[in-house]
């Protein structure tokens, strides 16, 4: 199994053609047998309760075998990013599949996280209150290369990419961060989530320009 996330900056002359390739490029790439998943996403500025960005898209594809060029959204785009990844931990679901089977053990190179929840509507507000003091203790996390909003619709289907120095910087977050843990322990009682998925990956590769998602060179 290959996993790549490929992340686009796009001129605004291309944004109309970047929704009408939202639209109808996931059925034409799930009809490449190379293929066993992909969503294709929006992209926020930033953690938490924030605005959508309209010049930048991506695709999180799960390929069979060797990976491949989407060379349909390249040829609009402005700059472009491409991270390789290799699951390492993961539960839950998207759409109802389990799309990654974990086959590595962590390694001390950067990590990357997907947060992907499919909200209740009735329970929506109550998260995103709760969810706004993780989203200012995250900015400021050490260990945080870079993070930002996903989505797949513009309301209810929320969701998160995180890249961090390495797993010790997760781990220190995810169970020694107090805003991270209550939240953490009211999801039962709430409620909050219809689906929900979580996925940790060994970046293998990184292509391309890394500023698409904020990730500095100097970083690297």
């Amino acid at each position: 199994m290959t996993v790549t996330l490929d992340v686009w900056r796009v001129p605004g002359t291309a944004v109309p053609g970047a929704l009408a390739r939202m639209a109808w490029l996931p059925r034409a790439l799930r009809r490449n047998r190379d293929v066993e998943f992909v969503k294709l996403l929006g992209t926020a500025r930033g953690f938490g309760v924030t605005a959508a960005d309209p010049y930048r898209w991506a695709a999180l594809t799960v390929w069979r075998a060797h990976a491949r060029p989407i060379t349909t959204f390249d040829r609009i785009a402005a700059a472009h990013v491409r991270l390789t990844l290799r699951p390492t931990a993961t539960r839950g679901r998207w759409a109802g599949r389990r799309p990654f089977t974990a086959s590595a053990t962590a390694t001390d190179g950067p990590v990357l996280i997907i947060t992907r929840a499919r909200l209740r509507p009735a329970r929506a507000v109550t998260f995103w209150r709760a969810i706004g003091p993780v989203a200012a203790t995250l900015n400021d996390a050490e260990g945080l290369l870079t993070a930002f909003g996903i989505g797949e619709a513009p309301i209810g289907f929320q969701g998160t990419v995180s890249i961090w120095a390495d797993g010790r910087h997760v781990n220190a977050f995810a169970y020694r961060t107090a805003e991270h843990a209550e939240v953490v322990r009211r999801t039962p009682a709430h409620r909050w989530y219809a689906e929900e998925l979580f996925a940790r990956f060994e970046v293998l590769e990184v292509t391309g320009e890394r500023e698409v998602i904020g990730w500095s060179t100097k970083q690297a």
